[in-house]
C-alpha cells in the first residue's frame, strides 16, 4: 500500500506539472513513465553487473556500455566542448546532478538514446520509438527525478500501487475520452474467470493494461508455486499476457504498468483490433479480458474482412464481439463490458451475435452493472458478458445477476460508500446486510459459484435467477435482465368507494356550516 506521504509527494509533483504548463493528464504520466523506464534500465544495468561480478564472468546484457555516447561541439568553431560517456545517460548518475546539468543531459542525451534503443529493438524499449521530452523547465524534472528517487522502488507491489495511484488521475482529470474500467469491477472478472497458470490472456484494447495487471495479481495471490517451475516462470513473463491498442501513448503506459506489476516481457502491441486481419492470433487465447470502447460505426471498407464474415455490420460493439469469438481458442473464456444495447438491440446482426452464443457456443452468465459505475464520463447502461467458446452449443441455463450497488455512490462523485476492508470484490471482513446494500460484488461472487445449483431454483424476483437456453431462444435471443425479472407489486388496500364518499359528504356539510358561521359574522 502506497503510504500518505507517497501519495502526497506525487500530488504535488502532479500540481508542480500543472503550473508547469502541462495540463494533459495522459502527458504527466508520459513523462513520469520515461523517467521509470530510465531508472528501470540502470537498474537491469546494476543488477547484471553484480551478476557478472559474483560469477567472474562478462556482463550478458549490457544496456549503458564502456565509453562515449556523444561529443558536443563548438556551433562555430567546432571544437569539442565536451564528451558524453554512455555512464552519464544512467540515472544513478544524472540524478544528483545540479538541475541545469540535468536538464542538458536528460533532454539531449538521455531522450535520443531512448529513441536509438527503441530503432534497434532493444528490449523494453519497443514503445519509447516517438518518446518526447516535454518537462518545461530544469526546476520541474528536478523535482519529478527527487520525488521518484525518493521512492523505494525495488518492491514491486509499491511500483505498481504508484502507477495505479497515477492512473486514477486519469479518470479524475478525464480529459481526451480516456477513463479506466473501475479496478474494484476489473478485479470482479477477474475473481469470476479465475485465472489459471497455464492461460493464455488478451485484451484486444487493451489501454493502460488494467486487466492483464490484475489478472497478474491474482495468479501471484493463488498460483505463488507456478514462479518456481522453469516453464510456467517463462510463460509468465513472456508469453501469457498480450495487449492490443492504437494508441502510441497508452501501449507505452500500458507496457510501463506491466513492468511495473513484475511481469518482464508482456506483448503490448500496436494494432487496430478491427481493421487488421487476425489469421496470426485467431484460436490463440484461452482468456479474454475486456472493455472495448464502444463508439459509433466503422466503415465496410476499413473493417476487417473476418470479422464481417462473422457478423456482418458496422456497429464497434457487435464487431468487438465478433472478435472475441475470432481470437478464442475451443474452450477459451471471456468475460467483456458491453453496452446495453448488445443484450436487446432489434437489428438482424444485433439478434445474429447473441444466437451465435447461446446456440453454437455457451453463454455463462450476464451481470447488469448499475449506471452510474463509468460516472462522470459516461453514464451509459452496461452489462458483463460471460461465455465459453465451444463451436458445439452447451448454453443450458444462463445465470443472470442485477448488480445495483458497488461499494461507491453512482452519482457524479463517485465516494466510498463503505470502509476500504468492506470494499472490493473479496473484502477483507464479512459485510453486513447494511453493507450488502452498498457493495453487491462479494455476492456476486458467493452467488457465481453457485449458479449451477441452488441458484437454479432461484425466483424470478430476487436479486439472481436463471433462464433456460429455450426460454432465451423463444424470446428472439433478448439478452436482458429486465426482460425475465419478475416485479412483485405489493397489493394495496383500498377502502371501499362508499366509505370514502361518506367522509367527503361529512367534510362537505363542515365546511358549509363554517362558511355560514364567518358569513353570520360579518
Amino acid at each position: 500500500m502506497l503510504t500518505g506521504e507517497i501519495r502526497s509527494k506525487v500530488d504535488q509533483v502532479w500540481n508542480a506539472f500543472w503550473a508547469g504548463g502541462i495540463a494533459n493528464p495522459l502527458e504527466v504520466i508520459e513523462q513520469i513513465t520515461y523517467l521509470l523506464f530510465m531508472r528501470g534500465l540502470d537498474d537491469i544495468q546494476t543488477r547484471e553487473e553484480n551478476k557478472a561480478n559474483t560469477l567472474g564472468r562478462p556482463i550478458e546484457r549490457e544496456i549503458f556500455p564502456e565509453g562515449i555516447y556523444r561529443t558536443v561541439r563548438d556551433d562555430e568553431t567546432g571544437e569539442i566542448k565536451e564528451e558524453i560517456p554512455y555512464s552519464m545517460l544512467r540515472w544513478s548518475r544524472f540524478k544528483d546532478v545540479d538541475p541545469a546539468r540535468m536538464f542538458f543531459l536528460v533532454s539531449d542525451n538521455v531522450f535520443p538514446f531512448l529513441r536509438d534503443m527503441a530503432e534497434k529493438g532493444t528490449a523494453h524499449s519497443e514503445h519509447m520509438k516517438g518518446a518526447r521530452f516535454t518537462i518545461p523547465t530544469p526546476g520541474l524534472l528536478t523535482k519529478v527525478v527527487d520525488l521518484l528517487a525518493d521512492i523505494p522502488l525495488e518492491d514491486r507491489d509499491t511500483k505498481g500501487d504508484l502507477y495505479e495511484y497515477m492512473l486514477g488521475k486519469i479518470a479524475s482529470a478525464g480529459q481526451n475520452g480516456q477513463f479506466r474500467t473501475p479496478r474494484h469491477i476489473i478485479q470482479l472478472m477477474v475473481e469470476l474467470t479465475k485465472p489459471t497458470p497455464n492461460d493464455v490472456i488478451c485484451d484486444p484494447a487493451s489501454g493502460t493494461c488494467g486487466f492483464l495487471v490484475a489478472a497478474g495479481e491474482y495468479l501471484r495471490e493463488h498460483h505463488k508455486s507456478l514462479f518456481r517451475d522453469t516453464e510456467l516462470n517463462r510463460h509468465f513473463h513472456s508469453g501469457m499476457f498480450h495487449g492490443y491498442d492504437f494508441d502510441q501513448t497508452m501501449l507505452r503506459i500500458g507496457s510501463m504498468n506491466m513492468q511495473l506489476h513484475g511481469v518482464e516481457n508482456p506483448d503490448i502491441r500496436y494494432r487496430d483490433s478491427l481493421a487488421s486481419g487476425h489469421a496470426d492470433d485467431a484460436d490463440k487465447y484461452s482468456l479474454i479480458l475486456a472493455n472495448p470502447p464502444f463508439a459509433g460505426s466503422l466503415d465496410y471498407e476499413t473493417t476487417a474482412a473476418d470479422l464481417l464474415s462473422i457478423v456482418k455490420t458496422k456497429k464497434t460493439e457487435l464487431l468487438f464481439m465478433a472478435l472475441f469469438l475470432k481470437l478464442l481458442k475451443p474452450g477459451g473464456r471471456a468475460a467483456v463490458i458491453v453496452p446495453d444495447g448488445v443484450l436487446f438491440g432489434s437489428s438482424k446482426a444485433h439478434r445474429a451475435i447473441r444466437k451465435m452464443l447461446v446456440d453454437n457456443h455457451k453463454l455463462d452468465a450476464i451481470v447488469k452493472l448499475p449506471s452510474g459505475v463509468f460516472k462522470p464520463y459516461a453514464g451509459v447502461s452496461t452489462a458483463i458478458v460471460f461465455f465459453t467458446k465451444t463451436n458445439s452449443g452447451g448454453t443450458d441455463h444462463v445465470w443472470f445477476y442485477d448488480l445495483q450497488a458497488d461499494g461507491m455512490s453512482l452519482d457524479d462523485k463517485r465516494q466510498m460508500l463503505v470502509s476500504e476492508d468492506k470494499f472490493g470484490p473479496v473484502p477483507k471482513s464479512a459485510l453486513t446486510a447494511e453493507e450488502h446494500a452498498k457493495n453487491n460484488l462479494p455476492d456476486v461472487v458467493v452467488r457465481w459459484t453457485d449458479r449451477d445449483g441452488a441458484e437454479r431454483t432461484n425466483p424470478r424476483t430476487g436479486q439472481s435467477f436463471t433462464v433456460t437456453r429455450e426460454e432465451i431462444a423463444a424470446a428472439e435471443y433478448d439478452l436482458s435482465l429486465n426482460r425475465y425479472k419478475e416485479v412483485v407489486h405489493e397489493a394495496a388496500d383500498h377502502r371501499p368507494p362508499k366509505v370514502i364518499i361518506a367522509e367527503l359528504l361529512v367534510l362537505e356539510d363542515e365546511i358549509a356550516n363554517g362558511l355560514k358561521e364567518l358569513e353570520g359574522m360579518l
